[in-house]
């Protein structure tokens, strides 16, 4: 069985991956994360996960790379990281008493082959109404800082959100059925890895 990598950083995605039961190696990465523009939240994400596997790819002879990117989306327009908290609360505002849309692409990389495999999964959340304290609050432990749209369903901003409707773990930034399938198509078996 080919030794599997994952270029992220992300913990929620090191924590999926571990409830499967995949090991796995962190591959660090930067990339620029620029687009041109008019595309798809889908073709945005794919595209980025694409990137992210080709630059942990550059730094591997073999194995399987996994990649991933996630943003929300509300009425078409994207929502990434905030960038600090008056962002943050402004995103969490926007988004409450709504419904909005979490895109993530994934990418599978077989080495040495090169076989590239993407795809993305779109999860809509609908929040509740929040007060500004709530919002605050939440702010204040830090926790949105680092998540597209500003919030983490797997932690306590799961108090906001009234229903998902498609992958819940899509929101947390992974969407380990649709990873599966990829990874089958390049003959890795996640059950196979099972102890």
């Amino acid at each position: 069985m080919p030794n599997i990598y994952l270029a992220s950083s992300s913990p929620r995605r090191r924590e999926l991956l571990n409830q499967i039961g995949l090991p796995y190696t962190v591959i660090t990465i930067e990339v620029d994360e620029s687009l041109p523009s008019g595309l798809s939240p889908a073709e945005q994400v794919v595209a980025l996960s694409r990137r992210k596997a080709g630059a942990a790819a550059q730094k591997l002879s073999e194995g399987v790379v996994i990649a991933a990117d996630t943003v929300v989306v509300q009425n078409g327009e994207v929502l990434g990281k905030p960038a600090d908290e008056t962002e943050a609360m402004s995103m969490l505002e926007r988004l409450q008493g709504a419904i909005h849309e979490v895109f993530t692409g994934i990418t599978v990389m077989d080495l040495p082959g090169g076989r590239v495999l993407s795809d993305y999964e779109c999860t809509e959340v609908q929040m509740r109404e929040v007060s500004k304290d709530e919002l605050a609050r939440y702010i204040a432990t830090k926790d949105p800082l680092d998540k597209a749209g500003a919030y983490g369903v797997q932690g306590v901003a799961a108090v906001f959100v009234d229903g998902i409707r498609g992958c819940y773990f899509n929101v947390v930034g992974l969407p380990v059925f649709k990873l599966a399938q990829l990874l089958k198509k390049i003959n890795v078996d996640v059950s196979k890895y099972w102890r």
